[in-house]
């Protein structure tokens, strides 16, 4: 078996024009591979820490050379030689060598970044698809995969707000899911139709079309209903049906707009408590039915979670916990007991490795909950997650608006995979 060889790392830009850096493992079989790391703006309390230089003379303050140093000079000297295939072993080495509980001393970037690449490299090895191989290793880690592969359904960002637009609108993201539609192929090109007939009832209303972080449109509208309107009208007069071929869904990221124990949002001229705008979500609901709900509610605000996930449920509204649970196995297995949610956005980089991300994963889906893999509004060209995704047999995906290269790559990956499943 190929054992490690070398272990290279170097800072790279991200799609924020951020530093962020990308490792390259080679093997002794000459095999290599390479994984660069994303990074978020809309960061929960409980994630893994993303190292950075903090030196204000080099990008900001956001350099990431440490990351690169402790990936060259720590980790890398204590994988090499090591087999590839042994991603537990190695992943827990690397857990071992920082020996914190949220990555703050290596840094949950340089360990992310290490144990995508060896998961390439085995891969490569064994001249298997990076799906395929992922799907063998979530089969060892006894994940309750479906019989075969299928590809997720894309939730796909239209309309950007929150920290990702342009400080118009509360609410973060404004999602389409074309679930209603059978091929991905077909979803994909439903969804790039949509976007096109979003951008024509924004120009139509005289309303800004420039887009935000993920590349969806940041308008300037009145209220954050406008903006499902908006995409309602884009479906509609690109010829799909509303709640049949396309649903909705929000990611509202409500730690965003959350001060003093009160959610302010424009679409009400006083700030609400938990009990007020649970019942603005009751309302909300009636004109605009939503197949996800992403972080409604306060990251802490676990009862408020529960009511809103029992209210929602005779609706079949999947509540996707992101900020509340951060791909932390313990915020997790709480939220279980507490009913506080039935979905999971999973984002490696919250965690930091390949083995702890399959672990929550397995949990989640053991309690039945949906899955959606997500990017992160900083990206890079690496379409690793369109594997992962397959290859954990996860519901759903969510890599932004259909357009911008770094999420693009993403989904031109899932069209490739599509092929080579039906070709199998």
């Amino acid at each position: 078996m190929a054992k490690i060889k070398e272990v290279h790392c170097r800072e790279i830009l991200d799609s924020r024009a951020n530093p962020t850096i990308e490792t390259t493992i080679v093997l002794d079989s000459n095999i290599w591979a390479t994984a660069s790391t994303p990074s978020g703006t809309s960061t929960g309390g409980n994630e893994a820490i993303e190292l950075r230089d903090n030196d204000e003379q080099r990008y900001l303050g956001k350099g990431v050379l440490k990351a690169v140093f402790n990936v060259e000079k720590v980790i890398g000297p204590k994988i090499i030689g090591l087999d590839p295939t042994d991603q537990e072993k190695i992943d827990q080495i690397m857990i071992d060598l920082d020996d914190t509980t949220n990555k703050n001393r290596l840094g949950a970037n340089s360990i992310l970044s290490c144990s995508i690449a060896i998961l390439k490299t085995a891969a490569q090895n064994q001249q298997r698809h990076l799906f395929e191989y992922v799907w063998e290793l979530s089969s060892r880690f006894k994940l309750p995969l479906p019989q075969k592969y299928h590809l997720p359904s894309p939730v796909l960002n239209l309309i950007n707000g929150g920290k990702h637009g342009a400080g118009n609108l509360e609410f973060q993201e404004f999602h389409i899911i074309p679930i209603g539609i059978k091929e991905f192929s077909e979803q994909l090109r439903a969804a790039v139709e949509i976007y096109k007939n979003v951008e024509q009832v924004l120009i139509h209303n005289n309303a800004i079309h420039s887009i935000g972080d993920e590349g969806g449109f940041a308008p300037n509208l009145f209220t954050n209903m406008d903006a499902l309107e908006v995409v309602s009208r884009g479906i509609n007069q690109a010829g799909y049906l509303l709640n049949k071929d396309i649903y909705l869904g929000l990611d509202v990221a409500a730690d965003f707009f959350y001060k003093n124990s009160k959610y302010s949002i424009r679409d009400r001229t006083t700030p609400m408590d938990t009990k007020t705008f649970i019942e603005f979500y009751r309302e909300a609901r009636n004109q605009y039915p939503l197949l996800l709900l992403e972080d409604p509610l306060h990251e802490e605000d676990w009862q408020g979670w529960a009511e809103l996930t029992n209210m929602f449920a005779v609706d079949h509204t999947t509540l996707i916990g992101d900020d509340l649970l951060c791909t932390n196995i313990d915020r997790v297995k709480k939220a279980i007991r507490e009913k506080s949610c039935d979905g999971i956005l999973i984002k490696p980089n919250q965690v930091g490795t390949i083995t702890e991300t399959l672990k929550v994963i397995k949990v989640a889906q053991e309690a039945k909950w949906k899955t959606n893999i997500s990017h992160r509004s900083g990206e890079t060209n690496d379409s690793f997650i369109a594997d992962f995704a397959v290859g954990v047999g996860a519901d759903y995906v969510k890599f932004g608006a259909p357009a911008r290269g770094e999420r693009v790559a993403k989904y031109n990956r899932l069209l490739e995979i599509e092929e080579i499943i039906k070709n199998d």
